[in-house]
């Protein structure tokens, strides 16, 4: 099939001028909405939303550039077509990902550094006017996204452990979704070298993009803000100074901890940090995550315990005053913003679920 007779189905020209329009509208959205429609509790990170627009301007800018190739076909053109691709294209991809990860902040500038033999091999293939080393050059790009993946993967895991380590309530701060989206990238790019020949790929490609749009404004709408991650690196500097002082953790962080966030009920406040607990106990997050640790703990898995507790204490004074309660409301009262993060905390720690386990204590 040549390029141009895809352009004589008229459906097809709609969608891809609509995939171009979609991108734009959605990456105008990202930079001059001050709001959050999908979610508007959530505050979303500012790098985040700037990469994601970033992100979506290029898509509809190479679009742009691919369609006025169609008309206007040359093998140099090509070549600057697919040199921008990269320069832009994977930069982006590699900032929305890495501004996902707030325990700290990650550059971009080594994805920058890993295209330069990319460009060499392209600009090598404009001047020798053939396409002889466009195999070397798909390997090179290949391998270098396979790369991104596994560094994510890791990424994605260990911030998984840093969160649960410093943070009570995790609704709207994992990122596991950004699997998907690498996985919906991957896609897209594998799509873009194979929809020659093929009607059938052609249009994928344009569904793809589509839910690439959609999938990347829920996940930027989604993505809690982490306040206290801006001066993380700051403040485990100051953690690691106080550390040095003693290397013993101060034997009174446990009655603290059972007079001030069990019997005082701190375990309550909704987004409870581990560094506002340690501040409350007066410690420091070292010192603090130290003691969890000794335990076999993480900070997350001690505050929905205590939370899971309350929600036992409740549920059983509610039954002796034969009082009406909902299970929903109960969670709230214990300190959950949302029922689905309270329902599989309960599962986890009581080992059935909040409907099994109040039908088997009503007995």
């Amino acid at each position: 099939m040549e390029a141009q007779d895809i352009l004589k189905d008229v459906i097809f020209v709609i969608l891809y001028g609509g995939v171009i329009m979609l991108s734009i509208v959605a990456a105008l959205y990202l930079l001059l909405r001050r709001g959050n429609a999908i979610a508007p509790q959530v505050v979303p990170p500012v790098r985040l939303r700037r990469w994601a627009a970033a992100f979506l301007m290029a898509c509809a800018f190479s679009r742009v550039l691919w369609a006025y190739y169609v008309f206007h076909p040359s093998f140099t053109f090509y070549i600057i077509v697919c040199v921008l691709d990269l320069l832009v294209l994977f930069p982006s991809i590699t900032g929305i990902l890495v501004s996902m990860l707030q325990d700290r902040q990650r550059p971009v500038w080594p994805m920058l550094m890993a295209l330069i033999p990319a460009v060499i091999l392209s600009v090598l293939c404009i001047i020798r006017g053939d396409d002889a080393l466009f195999m070397p050059l798909s390997i090179y790009v290949n391998a270098l996204y396979g790369l991104l993946i596994l560094y994510m993967f890791f990424a994605v895991r260990n911030y998984g452990r840093w969160l649960r380590d410093n943070y009570a309530d995790l609704e709207n701060k994992e990122v596991w979704h950004s699997i998907i989206i690498l996985a919906l990238f991957l896609l897209f790019f594998v799509m873009y070298g194979a929809t020659e020949g093929s009607f059938a790929m052609a249009y994928l490609l344009q569904i793809d993009g589509i839910l690439i749009v959609v999938l990347l404004l829920w996940r930027v709408e989604t993505l809690q803000q982490l306040a206290e991650s801006a001066s993380s690196e700051a403040e485990s500097a100051e953690d690691v100074q106080k550390s040095l002082a003693s290397s013993a953790i101060p034997a009174n962080i446990g009655p603290l901890l059972k007079k001030l966030c069990e019997d005082g009920q701190l375990y309550l406040e909704h987004d409870l940090t581990l560094a506002q607990l340690a501040s409350a106990i007066g410690t420091n997050r070292y010192y603090l995550s130290q003691h969890f640790a000794q335990r076999g703990l993480t900070y997350n898995a001690y505050i929905n315990g205590l939370r899971v507790g309350h929600f036992v204490r409740l549920y059983h004074e509610a039954m002796a005053n034969r009082r009406i309660f909902t299970a929903q409301q109960l969670a709230f009262e214990s300190g959950y913003h949302s029922y689905s993060t309270f329902s599989a905390t309960f599962k986890q720690n009581v080992g059935m679920t909040v409907s099994q386990w109040m039908r088997s204590a009503a007995k």
